[in-house]
């Protein structure tokens, strides 16, 4: 298992937690700050999904008027573990 913990930038959210299995399936993401409900939503459905099929997903996604939101900015820190 590895975990990455990373700080996004542009949004509400302050801190992102992701555990990856050996398999490169997304076991769990914690995420402090941002909007409750919506990050819940997500935190669900992306647990039991290839990395590469998170990233291919929710990579350039935006916030309104904003460059990024914060599935992009998972799928951009899911982007280290490569």
């Amino acid at each position: 298992m590895k975990e990455i913990t990373f700080q996004p930038k542009g949004v509400c959210s302050r801190m992102m937690t992701v555990t990856v299995d050996d398999n490169g399936v997304v076991q769990d993401l914690q995420v402090i700050g941002g909007c409750h409900g919506n990050l819940q939503g997500i935190s669900a459905l992306v647990r039991g999904m290839k990395v590469e099929d998170v990233i291919s997903r929710l990579d350039g996604i935006r916030c309104g008027n904003r460059p990024t939101s914060c599935p992009d900015q998972l799928a951009q820190g899911l982007k280290t573990l490569k």
